[in-house]
């Protein structure tokens, strides 16, 4: 991964996102610098570039304020600004964000109504509905050696995808 050694980026569940460049001294709150995420919004994932230092992506999770607006948000400076991948098309508040580290445009994104996918890094998005039901996607990884996506779901268990990259 590039990230330099000692960068950190963290999210909060009372809407605190902050970088440390310096494994921990200093923290630079970045959260007022996002367009359009409500102040107090729950983070329940940041997830760091494996191409690119300074690049990460987090989503915004505001549903306990009856609010079901996907929050999809990428860096490329350490938080200095950020751009909205969130599309009109996205169904339910987003959940989990994850670059692909085989393809480099290739995104994945967990929303409460299941698996979302770009293939433009993150300009449009399509829903994964192959064997998977409408389900809160809570958290995605990598496998290591087959590099298939594997999901945490809510009360549904864990699903591996393969064969996204087609």
């Amino acid at each position: 991964s590039p990230q330099q050694q000692g960068e950190i980026g963290v999210g909060r569940d009372h809407a605190r996102l902050q970088v440390t460049r310096d494994a921990g001294p200093t923290w630079t709150s970045v959260e007022k610098n996002l367009p359009r995420a409500p102040a107090n919004t729950w983070i329940p994932h940041v997830s760091p570039s494996p191409y690119d230092a300074g690049t990460a992506f987090v989503v915004f999770d505001n549903h306990r304020r009856s609010d079901w607006t996907p929050y999809v948000y990428k860096t490329t400076d350490y938080g200095k600004t950020w751009a909205s991948l969130a599309t009109k098309n996205l169904n339910g508040y987003a959940l989990s964000i994850l670059q692909d580290p085989v393809d480099r445009d290739l995104l994945f994104l967990g929303t409460e109504f299941g698996l979302w996918f770009s293939q433009d890094g993150g300009k449009s998005w399509l829903q994964w509905k192959a064997g998977l039901p409408t389900v809160s996607v809570m958290d995605l990884a990598i496998h290591p050696r087959g590099h298939d996506l594997v999901l945490g779901t809510h009360g549904r268990g864990v699903y591996e995808v393969r064969g996204i990259r087609a």
